[in-house]
């Protein structure tokens, strides 16, 4: 998984939390004022080019459709385009996941997808994916952890996998949809 700008920042405050330090600000030269720290230089770079608002509303018409045809809050449908690929449809991460959704290509056979960087194909078939992932398990945390792990680490532990990235990702999702 990609982990797009929002992730690198997130993960820079919980290494500085880890440390238990305040983001010190970059060194300077001779006649040169204090820079900001690189969480804040990351942000302001961001804030410069395309926000993730920005982005995501691109994909609004495609969200709300996929939201209506599958019973998936909207809020839920951003929040999980936002951690796969920050709403970056040529996203392709290590693992060979792609588009928005980051759809695995077994997953693209299963549902259909001819091209997983089309915006369209990409939010139907993974929020179809996510859909069915919510009717095995019957909890969202357990469809997420799913829809990240796979279906059969979720079954063989019982619940969200011990895997680090999965209960960050669980987290992550699920923290994002309690700020609203």
């Amino acid at each position: 998984m990609i982990l797009g700008l929002p992730g690198v920042l997130a993960r820079i405050e919980e290494i500085e939390g880890l440390l238990g330090s305040e983001p010190k600000a970059a060194p300077t030269t001779a006649g040169q004022a204090p820079g900001p720290d690189f969480a804040e230089a990351l942000s302001n770079a961001a804030q410069t080019t395309t926000g993730s608002s920005a982005k995501a509303s691109a994909y609004d018409g495609l969200i709300r459709q996929a939201a209506q045809k599958y019973g998936i809050e909207e809020k839920v449908i951003r929040a999980v385009i936002r951690a796969e690929s920050d709403y970056n449809p040529r996203c392709v991460s290590r693992a060979g996941a792609q588009g928005l959704m980051q759809l695995m290509p077994e997953n693209c056979r299963d549902y259909g997808v001819t091209d997983p960087f089309d915006p369209g194909q990409n939010i139907d078939a993974g929020v179809h994916q996510l859909k069915d992932m919510l009717s095995r398990f019957g909890q969202l945390d357990l469809a997420l952890a799913a829809y990240n792990a796979g279906p059969g680490a979720v079954k063989r532990y019982g619940g969200v996998p011990p895997y680090r990235e999965t209960q960050a990702y669980v987290r992550k999702i699920l923290g994002w949809l309690a700020e609203g």
